[in-house]
């Protein structure tokens, strides 16, 4: 089995559903990867230690996602050099609203990349994985300019689709 590159963590298990799409993601470009289940708050020292052992692991990307006070991505990015992508979960009394706060608003020297939230945030966690290994990986940036290039054809066709079903008239 060849060794992660990415390392998707997750604050609960009931993550799982956001988190699948940002594995289905990986899964899509070949990119192996491994998921964790830690809690910045729960267990500090246990996510502060998967944190600083990634990159001796061989991983290269951490995405991390969390709901409501949402400080999963925050602690591994403090824990080490790689880069993190935080994925705000919805939840809450505010839908989701407070996890971006919490994920995005990161003090300066400790960046997070972060995206939307939800499945989409999600999706776009693993694109951009693949993106960042891609600057070093030939093949990955061949796979993501046909993914580019697919979505395109995709959009082409529903509109000629509603061109020829005539709803504009």
């Amino acid at each position: 089995m060849e060794k992660p590159k990415v390392l998707i963590v997750m604050g609960s298990d009931s993550d799982l559903p956001v988190m699948d799409e940002a594995a289905a993601m990986l899964r899509k470009f070949g990119v192996p990867f491994e998921m964790r289940v830690s809690s910045a708050h729960r267990c500090p020292e246990r996510t502060a230690t998967l944190a600083a052992e990634a990159e001796g692991r061989g991983v290269k990307v951490i995405i991390a996602g969390a709901g409501m006070a949402a400080h999963l991505a925050g602690v591994m990015a403090a824990g080490t050099i790689l880069p993190v992508i935080g994925v705000p979960i919805g939840g809450g009394a505010l839908n989701g609203i407070d996890a971006l706060y919490s994920t995005v608003q990161m003090p300066g020297g400790i960046p997070v990349a972060t995206v939307a939230v939800g499945k989409a945030g999600a999706k776009n966690a693993g694109i951009l994985a693949v993106q960042m290994l891609a600057l070093s990986d030939a093949t990955l940036a061949n796979k993501l300019r046909e993914f580019k290039e697919e979505m395109a054809r995709e959009v082409e066709e529903r509109d000629r689709a509603l061109r020829e079903s005539g709803a504009e008239k």
